[in-house]
């Protein structure tokens, strides 16, 4: 299963880490990452605190408490500005931050989420072949990982599925 996509519920998979859509803070929130901090416990705001916070377009991690994953990476995405305040190149280096604290941890499956497309408001459709591509690099550069592009719903997946297939 080295790339696929599916509509599932992320703080339930199997995985070394599950990514969350992180504020720079590392506080938990809405949409994904309030769902990881949930399912995780209390420890993982925890451990957060103690890192202090993370850079857009970077990623920190943290152990997966009570998720079967082993690990939470806390990726921070960039908020949309309409395109022309480097969110492409942010995007881009928040992907590749999480799989290379992935690989400081010794993991070698990772489940995604659609990172910045839930409030921070990057377009799916722009940011799922960017998501794509970059994790394809990556992976022809350092190895091959399993991965999985978690989506929240049908038309989300529909794109990563019509992108993978390409």
């Amino acid at each position: 299963m080295p790339l696929l996509a599916r509509r599932a519920d992320i703080t339930t998979l199997a995985v070394d880490a599950v990514v969350t859509a992180a504020n720079a803070g590392l506080r938990g929130g809405g949409g994904v990452d309030g769902a990881v901090h949930r399912a995780a416990g209390p420890e993982l705001l925890a451990a957060c605190r103690a890192i202090g916070g993370c850079r857009t377009g970077d990623a920190v991690v943290t152990p997966g408490f009570r998720l079967q994953a082993r690990w939470v990476i806390h990726a921070v995405g960039p908020v949309w500005r309409g395109g022309g305040a480097g969110e492409p190149a942010l995007l881009a280096s928040a992907y590749r931050a999480a799989l290379a604290r992935l690989r400081e941890v010794g993991g070698r499956s990772i489940a995604f989420p659609a990172i910045s497309t839930g409030v921070y408001g990057y377009p799916p459709d722009l940011a799922a072949p960017l998501a794509i591509a970059i994790v394809r690099e990556a992976l022809a550069a350092h190895g091959p990982l399993d991965v999985i592009f978690v989506c929240f719903d049908a038309a989300t997946l529909a794109l990563y599925d019509k992108e993978l297939s390409e």
